[in-house]
């Protein structure tokens, strides 16, 4: 098990205005009713819509909001979503993996190959970049949870793989499969996480410098404002010192 500055390790944070927030909400909606469609509409007989729920809440979402995505699945009118997960290439050949939840796969593909062709990329083959993932649980703390010491030691005890600590928190990792058990543990040790979710964790990343950096997260910025764009996952990193001249 290592420790690792997560705010390196692909995750950039961005304020949350309005109209962020309010994106963010509609793909944890669409999340929710997706997961209800799947099972049963009751999130203690459903262990992927208690997740979407668990972390609508973790993001602030309205009680009747996450209702209301519920009873959308239950209701015969509602949109057939599925999920297609896309994989490419973005600016110095940084790979992409994207994940979606759409209505109509013909309009989501054209927009991600729009989007990555007219900004330094390409839309690659199935399993062209996958294979440079692991499909893993990520467990996210905040720093107040406790030491980096702290959280490693029940990390250990839960049976997580990996965990990374800086100053804004702690993510746990775990396989995929045990996710639901290690998060169990930990929230014994540690309470409630900010969030659990299954993740594409790079198994190496591509050092780039601040101009590569932002052609990179430019990109990554466009994918995700699409509504169908659930999550991008990436495999690269800035150092401290580009990191700070994007934020200057």
């Amino acid at each position: 098990m290592a420790g690792h500055s997560h705010a390196k390790n692909i995750m950039f944070r961005k304020g949350k205005s309005d109209a962020v927030r309010s994106k963010v909400f509609s793909k944890l909606a669409r999340e929710i009713t997706v997961a209800a469609k799947l099972g049963v509409p009751d999130p203690s007989m459903n262990a992927r819509l208690r997740l979407a729920v668990t972390n609508a809440r973790q993001q602030s979402m309205p009680r009747d909001n996450i209702e209301r995505a519920i009873k959308k699945a239950i209701g015969s009118d509602g949109e057939n979503y599925e999920a297609i997960r896309y994989e490419g290439y973005g600016p110095g050949g940084i790979a992409l993996i994207i994940e979606t939840l759409t209505d109509n796969r013909n309009r989501t593909a054209s927009n991600v190959r729009s989007t990555l062709s007219k900004n330094g990329g390409a839309l690659g083959e199935t399993n062209s970049v996958g294979f440079m993932f692991d499909h893993v649980g990520e467990i996210a703390y905040p720093a107040s949870a406790g030491s980096a010491d702290k959280v490693m030691e029940a990390a250990i005890e839960a049976g997580a793989d990996d965990v990374e600590s800086d100053d804004d928190g702690h993510w746990i990792y775990t396989s995929f499969e045990g996710m639901g058990e290690v998060a169990a543990g930990l929230e014994k040790a540690l309470g409630e996480a900010e969030s659990v979710k299954a993740i594409w964790r790079p198994q190496n990343t591509i050092a780039v410098d601040a101009e590569k950096g932002a052609s990179v997260l430019k990109v990554i910025g466009l994918l995700e404002e699409d509504d169908d764009v659930q999550n991008v996952y990436a495999n690269f990193e800035m150092s401290d010192a580009d990191m700070a001249k994007l934020d200057a």
